[in-house]
């Protein structure tokens, strides 16, 4: 019988990329080392309008360089190092902006592996899976650089991954800055039209 809606599933259960592909749920999911997360409801104004201004910047700077930028809701398989199979993967996410620049790593569905960059904006609800749960599967997958943008504090924070595969924070960021990326050093993102329309 096909999954139509959470509560079939057993929230002390493992489960994995190919058990989330047969799920017909109307909820956006994500699977966490296994664990399912129910989405916080549709984002709200703010958040969107956020969003959409650093799909903006982030699709200005990338325009008709080989990086690409994909916006919510892109599913992101993160496979744990040994993990082939996407039946083994244990962990699909749905980041609110990220930048690939393999092309081996995507496919129809997504993509599979860390993406280069990856932003998540802070909504009430998801602040902890945010800053705890992605951050340790990001780190853990290999993301090099991840932006934690908190629109009620109007803040950015960014992590790059150091040699050691261990996210270094960088000096917080507020809306009067540039929002400067490490792994892309020409990329500027105008933090003032990011928070203040």
């Amino acid at each position: 019988m096909p999954v139509t809606d959470l509560s079939q599933l057993d929230t002390q259960k493992l489960y994995s990329y190919a058990d989330y592909l047969l799920w017909q749920v109307k909820e956006r999911i994500e699977l966490i080392k296994g664990k399912v997360y129910k989405m916080s409801p549709a984002p709200g104004t703010e958040h969107q309008r956020i969003s959409h201004e650093l799909d903006r910047q982030f699709g200005n700077y990338f325009h008709r360089k080989p990086c690409q930028v994909f916006p919510a809701p892109f599913d992101v398989r993160l496979p744990r190092k040994g993990e082939i199979g996407d039946e083994l993967v244990h962990t699909v996410v749905q980041p609110d902006l990220c930048v690939i620049c393999d092309p081996a790593k995507l496919d129809e569905r997504g993509c599979k592996g860390a993406p280069d960059l990856v932003v998540e904006i802070l909504s009430p609800g998801n602040s902890k899976k945010e800053m705890r749960d992605k951050f340790e599967v990001y780190e853990e997958a290999g993301v090099r650089e991840y932006w934690l943008v908190n629109p009620s504090d109007k803040t950015v924070f960014i992590f790059v991954l150091n040699d050691q595969w261990r996210f270094i924070g960088l000096q917080p960021l507020t809306e009067d800055q540039k929002g400067i990326s490490t792994i892309f050093p020409e990329l500027e993102i105008d933090l003032n039209e990011v928070f203040n329309p």
